[in-house]
């Protein structure tokens, strides 16, 4: 079980808010990751391990021109997993996982590309349009140092927007307390 792992599902506890995973190149090892933290089922929904392009498109909403045009490995894909999989399963919060773990490159990729994503429930004042943040990863290391690397890294990315969310949370009670302010 790792910290960061226990950590989301901490806060999420907390706040009473779930999460769901739509995972590629990690097939199952963020759910695997998330289930090991004991009271995860207090906010882990579930997760769809959509290895298949096409299962992207049919479970998890893909638009199907993006992946004709782009391939599976791309940021905006990234993005309409975790958006996709939050609407499917019912949470708060979706992640996703895709990218290229080797041996070879895909979709024009090299291995070691990998986007991870959240969608959440952001405000309208965060700068985020869609809802939804990507990061772009370059690694290194064989296909299980990928994909580890892929999990620490997306769940990291859900703990700082948790975190960030629970500090701007904090900051508009204290405006509140003290006037308006």
């Amino acid at each position: 079980m790792s910290s960061t792992a226990a950590d989301v599902v901490r806060l999420l506890t907390v706040k009473g808010e779930t999460l769901a995973v739509a995972e590629s190149l990690t097939g199952g090892m963020v759910a695997a990751a998330l289930t090991a933290v004991p009271g995860a089922s207090k906010a882990f929904r579930g997760s769809v391990t959509a290895y298949a392009t096409e299962l992207k498109r049919d479970l998890l909403g893909v638009d199907a021109e993006l992946l004709a045009a782009r391939g599976a490995v791309d940021p905006q894909v990234a993005a309409q997993m975790a958006a996709g999989v939050r609407k499917a399963l019912g949470a708060d919060w979706g992640i996703a996982t895709t990218g290229v773990a080797g041996p070879d490159p895909q979709d024009g990729q090299p291995v070691g590309t990998v986007f991870v994503a959240v969608d959440g429930p952001f405000g309208a004042d965060d700068g985020s349009a869609s809802g939804g943040k990507v990061e772009a990863l370059r690694l290194n290391g064989d296909r299980a140092e990928i994909r580890m690397e892929s999990v620490r890294s997306v769940l990291a990315l859900l703990l700082r927007e948790l975190a960030s969310e629970q500090t701007g949370n904090e900051r508009a009670q204290d405006t509140e307390r003290n006037g308006g302010f």
